[in-house]
This record gives C-alpha cells, sequence and structure tokens, in this order.
C-alpha cells in the first residue's frame, strides 16, 4: 500500500530538545514557588533533586531521638556463672569483731558468762524454812470434778456454772454504787419539780374577798344597775330605727349581767378571785 506525502507549506511538529548527556556534568537550578513563600531545591541531572533544607530536617529528626531507645542496647552484658546467687547472700551481714589493736584491750561484756557464780553471804537456810512452810502450811484443798461418762470423763465444776460460787459473794445481790447515785438523782429531781409545781399553784391560788370588799362591790353593782335602769327608762317607746334596736338591746344586756352578778354574790357569802 503506497503512502500518501504531506502536501507542501504543511505545519511540521517543533523539535524535541535532546537531553544532556550524564558525561557534561550539567548541574540545574529549578525553583518551585508555591504561593507567596518560595521553596528552592537544587539538584544533580545525575543523582536526583536535592532539598537545601535537608540538613535542618535531618537535625530536627534526630534531635529527640536517643541511643537504643526504643529496642534496648544490642547486646546486654550476661553475668558470669560463677556469680550465681547464693543462700543467705542477701541477708544483711554483721560487722567483722574487732580485734585487740595496739596492745589495748576491749572491755568486758556486762553479762556475766555461764561459769560465773555468785559469792553468796547469807546465813539463811532456805530448804529448813521451806520444809517448816510445808509441815504448819494450809494443806491444799482438793479440787471438786464432776464425771458424767462411764469411761470417767471429768470436769471442772467451779467454771461450769454448776458450783454455787457468785450467791456466796459478799456483794451478791448488792446495788452498785452508781445505780445507787442514779436513783437519789432522779428523787432529787423529782423533789424539785412537785416543789416548782407547788410554787406555781400557789401563785395561782384563789383569793378569798373579805365582807368589807363583798360589800362595796355588791353596792357598786347596784348603783351601776340603779344607772343602766334609768337610761333604760328613759327610751322611747316606739323604736323605729336601728340604731334605737340596737341601743336597747345593748342596755337589757347589760342589766341581765348586773343582776346575775349581784344574785352570785348575795347568795354566796365566801366569794374565791382566782390571780391571773
Amino acid at each position: 500500500m503506497a503512502t500518501q506525502s504531506a502536501p507542501e507549506g504543511a505545519c511540521e511538529p517543533p523539535p524535541q530538545p535532546k537531553p544532556p548527556a550524564k558525561s557534561d556534568g550539567y548541574v540545574g537550578v529549578i525553583e518551585l514557588l508555591a504561593g507567596k513563600g518560595g521553596c528552592s531545591w537544587q539538584g544533580n541531572a545525575s543523582n536526583g533533586y536535592l532539598s537545601k533544607l535537608r540538613e535542618l530536617v535531618k537535625h530536627e529528626a534526630d534531635k529527640n531521638k536517643s541511643q537504643c531507645k526504643t529496642m534496648g542496647p544490642a547486646k546486654v552484658a550476661v553475668p558470669s556463672p560463677n556469680d550465681f546467687l547464693q543462700k543467705r547472700s542477701k541477708e544483711p551481714k554483721l560487722a567483722p569483731k574487732k580485734k585487740e589493736e595496739d596492745g589495748k584491750k576491749l572491755l568486758p561484756l556486762s553479762v556475766p558468762p555461764r561459769t560465773y557464780h555468785p559469792v553468796t553471804r547469807t546465813k539463811k537456810n532456805f530448804i529448813s524454812k521451806n520444809a517448816l512452810a510445808v509441815m504448819t502450811g494450809e494443806p491444799k484443798k482438793p479440787r471438786h470434778f464432776c464425771v458424767d461418762t462411764r469411761q470417767g470423763d471429768k470436769y471442772l465444776l467451779e467454771p461450769s456454772g454448776l458450783f454455787p460460787k457468785y450467791i456466796n459473794k459478799k456483794n451478791y445481790g448488792v446495788l452498785p454504787k452508781y445505780v445507787i447515785q442514779r436513783n437519789e438523782e432522779m428523787k432529787r429531781e423529782e423533789e424539785e419539780y412537785q416543789a416548782n409545781v407547788l410554787e406555781q399553784l400557789k401563785k395561782k391560788a384563789m383569793k378569798v374577798l373579805s365582807e368589807e370588799e363583798r360589800t362595796d362591790i355588791l353596792k357598786a353593782l347596784k348603783k351601776n344597775w340603779e344607772e343602766i335602769n334609768r337610761a333604760y327608762q328613759g327610751l322611747p317607746i316606739v323604736t323605729d330605727t336601728r340604731y334605737k334596736q340596737m341601743h336597747k338591746e345593748e342596755l337589757e344586756l347589760k342589766l341581765k349581767q348586773l343582776e346575775h352578778d349581784i344574785a352570785a354574790i348575795e347568795k354566796h357569802k365566801c366569794v374565791y378571785i382566782a390571780n391571773m
């Protein structure tokens, strides 16, 4: 198949630049601007691009690191087989005994040795004294037992509660001192309360009126009744208003109360008045 050639005057593609050879030692500088701030990068065509801040980044990364921080040391010292743990090796050890130095002897201990026998200068015969005490002393009383089985099992009666031990005491059934003291205090408080009540009753006791006071009160009540009766007799016959009716009722109540008081005083010769 025959190929068609391009017509004359048609546009040809521009020639592509050739990459520099490795042997030329070409060093290029590329500047990349990001925003208003720029980051400069320097690169070698043969080894790739290298940053100018490479040393600073490595310093910041290595600043917080320390040797063997994560995994520990590479090699740990192994203890020797001869330094194995022995019995009582961790217990505290006493200081070594001091020996005589420079011809100076150490002071003797305050505790006497076992071979020491003190010299006794007493003339008292303890053997004869103990024998005499045994012969003249009161014999030991036998202890009371109780046997409760056929095999002879026994127990003491005194601590068992079957022996009358506490009822034979001198202070058995006697009230303790604190109970007696408490009873005396309660009795004294009760007497003080009763005295206070009697005193209050005496203050509120009723007073007997004398004959003179009774006569004077009776005269005053009768005089008051006469004055109210005179006012009542002076009322109009026709009570056509509310005020006249109320005034008439008030006078009638006063007259009725005075008549009741006069009758009570005249009926009873002894009249008592309460002190309020």
